[in-house]
């Protein structure tokens, strides 16, 4: 046996997560000798050629190289024994025995322990090989949608998540034939994973890493070994509270049988609307979770190794670095079908400032280095937060290169969600805006006279001008308002027509809410230097939004302002003013208790909510159309504003309409208070009208409150009509498209008025 300081480490395991353990095992002082085996072209240690799940050959390979300490990385190694056979010999290995291991090798065992253990999780079953027609009827009377997995393993691939019927009777069937099977209730949410270093007794958690499994960005496509990974990620549950319910309760089990589980273990973990949820179990660092992870440990991993296997874990104090690591997966052409191999690496080599990069699919041939297998190599970036991480691996993964290398562009997409619990947060504060209005109000009041009917705080301003003989009354209307941070995905993309579209129907819908037909439109944008191309795109956007709703486009201003906004950036602005006769001016008198909420759809975001949008959409590519969408990302945010002249022009002069509004900046919760009377409030149900696909898919990634979402976005409601009970269903005979009575109306005590979402 060596000195501590002069210990003999091998490492079995031939992929990045064990060339990143061989490179924290190299940089350890209590390490003289590292060994790898089988290993890849690029870890570092002397090189042996032993299989990892051949145990006797591992074991002769300890005795003669005299081995004090095994690292074992795949999980095939555990649950090949090699764990048991040498603890036999007296060489220390870190990681479970083989009967621990089966909480990874069998699925069914894993998912009956974690019920016995009472750990939450999905509804499951288990099925033999060939019992197909038996799991078919338990899937037909779950009434769900499920998860296909093969209960052995199957290098983190044996999972079929299904879109449909079809593909579940065929992911079924297919599984069945294989081996044994468990079907699990699909759960929806986050996925995250959850590992902890154990010797027994003691379970220290790591911080938490998130794995993207699919090959396609957005999550999309074909489950792979891990396309890439980061940590720490932003969750709404304490860390050691995540632990005593996935992670203690299994230590505890097994020390009270006598069987103590030591290594790594790794609960995989879906973060749904009800609570975290165990998705699987693993007895070892995840891949590419692990080069994260140990990018973040400070402490000396074969100081934390030799503890687990002690059971002396306790006294020994595993710290992390206050920073993030992002890891990028470059993968070999065709993968993960058919990988090709044998393509030459250039660039790997090149110095880089935090970052590692770490070998998986690599050999040297001839001294020149190819990829031989499908996961290539795995760049991790390191920064003091996420962004900067995720810069730094990004910008070194474009050094490398290898015929048909593919990479996703997204990784750690989901993050910016994370950190956004209020519009505020995004960079917007809608508060302070309220109160902005709120401290003009006394200003403008010094400019008022009897003729302004609508002030500031409304839709749009109101002057009564009697001089319009053809009305009896006539009142113009005017709304200004502009497209805000939509322009910049719309400048980026280069499609900018829709804009103009934008600042036209959105201020045709605020001087409709009030009655008016639109009269004329002026425009003013700016930018940082004159395009004509461009400029010429977005006033066509208007004039055809402006020739839809019958209005002039007047004219307007062209402003260029170098130095004021970025290269390529640009605003757009406007003014529309209307008129209605003073006798049809919305909203009308008598809103009362009992009146109901009437719906219209939106066609997307229209122009508000774009600083969230942006933020949390960041890192995911504009091209990919994650589900629930069904068209790229981009074409539903830029999807121009509509306008509800149209629809609403059969009902604006009816008697029995109460009221219109324009569900804008501030959402229902804000926008629906502006036409009620003092001592009304509104009850809405926000389950009455169907999601669209974008407002579901932003829904399932952000942390905002009910409320904070609801007055962000529009959440698939562009306007809502105040009608009486009893004239509901005339009102919605006389809108050609379908409609939905979202809420009613109430009274409240003082105050302002009041929205409630249920």
């Amino acid at each position: 046996m060596s000195t501590p300081n002069q210990l003999t480490v091998l490492i079995l395991g031939s992929g990045g997560r064990e060339h990143a353990m061989a490179h924290r095992v190299q940089q350890s002082l209590l390490c003289s000798r590292l060994l790898v085996t089988p290993g890849n072209g690029g870890m570092p240690g002397e090189h042996f050629r032993v299989a990892v799940d051949d145990v006797p050959g591992i074991v002769s390979l300890c005795q003669e190289e005299k081995v004090d300490l095994v690292l074992v990385g795949p999980e095939v190694a555990l649950a090949a024994g090699v764990v048991d056979a040498l603890s036999t010999i007296g060489v220390k290995a870190f990681g479970p025995t083989k009967q621990l291991a089966e909480i990874e090798s069998s699925k069914v065992y894993s998912r009956e322990l974690a019920a016995q253990l009472g750990i939450p999780g999905p509804r499951f079953a288990s099925f033999d090989k060939g019992a197909h027609q038996l799991a078919m009827a338990w899937w037909k009377q779950l009434d769900a949608p499920i998860v296909v997995k093969q209960s052995g393993l199957a290098g983190g691939k044996g999972v079929v998540v299904p879109d449909n019927a079809a593909e579940t009777e065929a992911a079924i069937f297919d599984a069945c034939a294989v081996g044994q099977v468990v079907l699990e209730e699909m759960l929806e949410g986050p996925e995250c994973s959850l590992m902890a270093l154990c010797d027994g007794v003691t379970a220290v958690p790591l911080p938490i890493a998130q794995d993207h499994k699919r090959i396609g960005e957005g999550d999309l496509g074909a489950n792979t070994g891990g396309m890439g990974a980061y940590a720490p990620v932003s969750v709404p549950y304490a860390l050691d509270e995540l632990s005593a319910t996935f992670i203690q309760p299994v230590i505890d089990h097994f020390a009270r049988l006598g069987t103590p589980y030591k290594g790594v273990l790794y609960a995989g973990l879906m973060l749904t609307k009800e609570g975290p949820r165990l998705l699987e179990y693993n007895c070892r660092f995840g891949d590419p979770e692990a080069q994260v992870l140990l990018s973040l440990i400070s402490t000396d991993l074969v100081e934390i190794a030799l503890a687990c296997v002690s059971g002396t874990l306790e006294s020994v104090r595993v710290q992390t670095k206050p920073i993030s690591a992002v890891a990028v997966v470059m993968t070999a052409a065709q993968y993960p079908l058919t990988p090709h191999i044998g393509d030459q690496i250039l660039g790997v080599d090149d110095a880089g400032l935090y970052t590692n990069i770490f070998h998986g699919g690599t050999q040297k041939e001839n001294g020149i280095l190819v990829t031989s297998a499908g996961r290539v190599v795995t760049v991790v970036g390191v920064g003091p937060d996420l962004s900067t991480a995720r810069r730094h691996a990004y910008a070194r993964v474009d050094g490398i290169s290898f015929a048909g290398s593919y990479y996703r562009r997204d990784i750690a997409w989901r993050a910016p969600a994370t950190s956004l619990t209020s519009y505020s947060s995004a960079g917007v504060n809608i508060d302070e805006g309220n109160r902005t209005v709120e401290l003009l109000k006394e200003s403008v009041a010094t400019t008022s006279n009897d003729n302004v009917l609508r002030g500031i705080g409304s839709f749009g301003g109101a002057l009564n001008v009697s001089f319009l003989k053809e009305f009896e009354e006539p009142v113009l209307v005017a709304s200004t308002d502009g497209v805000g941070t939509k322009v910049e995905l719309a400048a980026r993309t280069g499609r900018v027509r829709g804009t103009g579209m934008d600042i036209v129907n959105h201020c045709i819908n605020d001087v409709l809410v009030q009655g008016a037909r639109p009269l004329f439109f002026l425009d003013y944008l700016a930018s940082s230097h004159i395009n004509a191309e461009m400029v010429a795109e977005v006033v066509s956007g208007m004039s055809e939004a402006c020739a839809a709703g019958d209005c002039v486009l007047l004219g307007g201003e062209t402003a260029e302002m170098p130095g004021v906004y970025a290269p390529g950036a640009f605003d757009i602005a406007g003014t529309l003013v209307g008129v209605v006769d003073k006798k049809d001016l919305l909203p009308r008198p008598g809103i009362v208790k009992g009146d109901l909420l009437i719906g219209i759809a939106s066609n997307g975001p229209h122009t508000n909510g774009y600083s969230l949008l942006r933020k949390i959409l960041e890192w995911l590519p504009l091209d990919v159309a994650p589900p629930p969408l069904t068209r790229p990302l981009i074409d539903a945010l830029l999807e121009p504003h509509r306008s509800y002249l149209n629809i609403l022009t059969p009902i604006l002069k009816d008697p029995r309409l109460k009221a219109l509004v324009h569900i804008t900046g501030g959402g229902l919760v804000e926008n629906l208070p502006r036409v009620f009377p003092e001592g009304i409030s509104a009850a809405v149900d926000i389950s009455s009208w169907p999601k669209p696909p974008l407002f579901e898919f932003v829904e399932s990634l952000v942390s905002l409150g009910v409320d904070e979402l609801y007055r962000t976005l529009n959440m698939g409601i562009g306007m809502v009509l105040v009608v009486a009970p009893e004239n509901a269903q005339h009102i919605q005979s006389l809108i050609a498209e379908e409609t939905w009575v979202i809420g009613v109306l109430d009274t409240q005590g003082p105050g302002s008025p009041q929205v409630v979402l249920r």
